[in-house]
């Protein structure tokens, strides 16, 4: 078996799930029980890799010549909370048909539901048995960058600048760089390996924030409740219903935004809920979640007393307001992917990566495609053939680099 793919179905047999509940950094310790791995291996190279007190993985891979620019490829080691992530048993059909997959006895995936699988007909395909997320979403950009490390220790004669390689935990829960270490990581730029189709060059994503709401009712007994109880579940599905319908991600396609409930729990004395505000347009963005706010002072009066407590926090912003500026980094991409024979294009992310939020505090970092699909589910796939691409255009895009 090709060592890209050994790499892989091993990473995602590690249960790295993050969680949104969570006090502690990273969120799950046993997201560092990956990053003892790829530090294990990265030493078996001969590299001087560590993993730090927060679980982020970092190495570099020293210069072997003068004038490149350094450049930096990052990923993140934990798979979301969305779905079951434990116990996964991955399996590869070989030339995929473009028929319907039958992932167990209850659960397929049908082409006509699902039409990015037509993207990957002919192609040698790794899909879950159906009770778990893959993993793909990043452990196809960490097995990815994992082959970049491998192939520049074993070509020394290859010519490159310095190459930075980190790997973080909790990028699934927005604080993927709470704790990253630029004192260490001193790339002039970087790519999050992090995207889905090959080719893909994201540089665009949402702005992002979260709304996490608290509902105070009242409680009496029900059998003689009238006029009396407030019941908080109540409450917090009136505040959902008060939000604009056609926001909702169900109804909702390239740029424009959503309000996204994530979660929601309570009895009738108190409830929560939370959600997930994105628009790539920073003025929308705004007025979304203006709108929370509306809400929130239009119960209050109703009711007549602080029955919504809302806490509104931004997360990550539009990455394209900085990186409009310095168009060579994306043009050094494209190139490195139209020579080793993809064709290139362009998307705007309908969600971030750690890039978007490195970008802002300094470290220009777009997104590149990695082979993987459906993400966060149990319909989540990837191409062999385009994994083994993605790391054909890293490499290239170090070897660029060095000849400029």
């Amino acid at each position: 078996m090709d060592r890209l793919i050994e790499r892989f179905i091993k990473y995602v047999k590690v249960d790295t799930q993050s969680d949104h509940e969570s006090l502690t950094f990273p969120s799950t310790e046993k997201q560092k029980d990956l990053s003892r791995i790829l530090v294990g291996e990265l030493k078996g190279l001969g590299l001087d890799a560590f993993l730090d007190d927060y679980g982020y993985v970092y190495t570099k891979i020293n210069k072997n010549v003068e004038g490149a620019p350094a450049i930096g490829f990052v990923a993140h080691v934990d798979t979301s909370p969305d779905a079951p992530g434990k116990h996964v048993n991955p399996r590869i059909i070989k030339k995929y048909d473009g028929s319907s997959i039958q992932l167990n006895d209850k659960l397929s995936m049908d082409p006509l539901k699902y039409p990015s699988l037509a993207r990957v007909i002919g192609d040698d395909i790794i899909v879950t048995d159906g009770e778990t997320l893959l993993g793909a979403d990043d452990k196809c950009g960490v097995a990815e960058i994992m082959e970049i490390a491998e192939y520049f220790v074993a070509n020394p004669k290859e010519k490159h600048g310095d190459i930075y390689i980190c790997f973080t935990p909790d990028e699934e829960i927005g604080n993927g760089t709470n704790h990253f270490n630029y004192d260490y990581f001193k790339a002039d730029f970087a790519y999050t390996a992090d995207g889905s189709e090959v080719g893909g060059i994201e540089y665009e994503n949402f702005n992002a924030a979260s709304a996490t709401l608290s509902f105070i009712g009242k409680s009496i007994h029900p059998g003689s409740a009238k006029n009396k109880m407030i019941n908080a579940l109540h409450l917090a599905m009136e505040f959902h219903a008060l939000l604009p319908v056609f926001k909702n991600p169900a109804f909702t396609e390239k740029y424009e935004g959503f309000n996204h409930l994530t979660g929601m729990k309570g009895e009738v004395e108190h409830a929560s809920s939370h959600y997930i505000i994105r628009n790539h347009d920073l003025a929308k963005f705004t007025e979304q979640k203006n709108e929370f706010q509306v809400i929130k002072d239009f119960m209050n009066n109703k009711y007549g007393y602080e029955v919504v407590k809302l806490d509104i926090k931004d997360t990550y912003y539009n990455m394209y307001e900085i990186i409009k500026n310095h168009m060579h980094i994306i043009n050094l991409a494209e190139q490195a992917i139209k020579n080793v024979g993809v064709t290139p294009f362009f998307e705007a992310i309908r969600g971030g990566t750690d890039g978007a939020r490195l970008t802002y505090e300094g470290l220009l970092c777009p997104n590149l495609g990695t082979g993987g699909y459906h993400f966060h589910g149990r319909m989540e796939f990837a191409s062999i053939q385009q994994m083994q691409n993605a790391v054909k255009i890293f490499v290239e895009i170090i070897k660029l680099a060095a000849r400029k």
